[in-house]
C-alpha cells in the first residue's frame, strides 16, 4: 500500500512570506510597486516607455526587467533616462518573491516613488506567483484576440487593471471590444479595463490618471 503524505502547508507559503516582506519594505519607503504582465509582443516595453516619458520628471522611478536571458529591454529603459535592473530568472518562466527582494535591495527603494516590474512574457507562470507588488497590471493586445481571458483565466482573475493595447490595429483584426470586456468580467468583476494605444497616444491619459491616483 502506498504511503500517504499529508501536506499541511501551501507550496507557495515560503514565497508568500517573502512577498509580504517585499510589500512591507516598499510601504515603509512609500514606494508603489507594479507587476506588469502580458504575453510576448503585447506592448509592455512600448507602454512603459511612454509612461516613463510622461512621469519621470515628476516621480522617482525604477524598472526591473525580468527575462530568461538578455538585457535588451533594460538597455532600452536605461537609454530613456530611467534606472533599470535586469533580472535573469535562471530559466524560470516568471519572477518570484525572492528574486524581487534581491532586486529591490539593489535598487534601494527608499529613493523611489514608483518601482515597475516588467515580468517575463507569459500568461501563465507570472499569474501564479506573488512578487510582493502592490498592483498587478495585465496587458492584452488587440492582435491576440478578445478570447484570451477565456483561455488564460487566472491571469485576468488576479489583475487589478487590464490594459487593452494596440487599439490602433483594430481595423486589421477581428476584435470585439464588448466581447473582451464580457470575457474579462466573467473572471474579474472589479478590475479596471482601459483601451490604449501607446503608439498613437489614445487612452494614455486615463492610464496615467489611474497611475497618478495610485501614487
Amino acid at each position: 500500500m502506498p504511503k500517504v503524505i499529508q501536506v499541511n502547508q501551501s507550496v507557495y507559503a515560503v514565497n508568500d512570506a517573502i512577498a509580504d516582506e517585499v510589500r512591507a519594505k516598499n510601504q515603509e519607503h512609500h514606494t508603489v510597486m507594479l507587476n506588469v504582465m502580458a504575453s510576448p509582443g503585447a506592448g509592455k516595453t512600448t507602454l512603459l516607455l511612454k509612461t516613463l516619458d510622461a512621469l519621470k520628471g515628476e516621480y522617482r522611478i525604477g524598472v526591473m526587467e525580468a527575462d530568461i536571458e538578455s538585457s535588451v529591454d533594460a538597455d532600452i529603459i536605461e537609454a530613456a533616462g530611467v534606472r533599470a535592473i535586469q533580472v535573469h530568472t535562471g530559466g524560470e518562466c516568471a519572477m518570484d518573491a525572492e528574486m524581487t527582494l534581491q532586486a529591490i535591495e539593489e535598487f534601494h527603494t527608499e529613493n523611489l516613488d514608483l518601482l515597475i516590474l516588467e515580468n517575463v512574457g507569459n500568461l501563465v507562470c507570472p499569474a501564479e506567483t506573488d512578487t510582493g507588488a502592490d498592483k498587478k497590471v495585465v496587458l492584452l493586445s488587440v492582435p491576440e484576440g478578445d478570447d484570451k481571458p477565456l483561455k488564460y483565466p487566472l491571469m485576468f482573475e488576479v489583475a487589478d487593471i487590464v490594459l487593452i493595447t494596440k487599439i490602433d490595429t483594430k481595423p486589421y483584426f477581428t476584435f470585439n471590444e464588448q466581447a473582451v470586456i464580457d470575457n474579462i468580467r466573467l473572471r474579474n468583476k472589479h478590475a479596471e479595463i482601459l483601451f490604449v494605444s501607446a503608439k498613437k497616444g489614445d487612452g494614455m491619459d486615463r492610464w496615467l490618471e489611474w497611475l497618478k491616483a495610485l501614487l
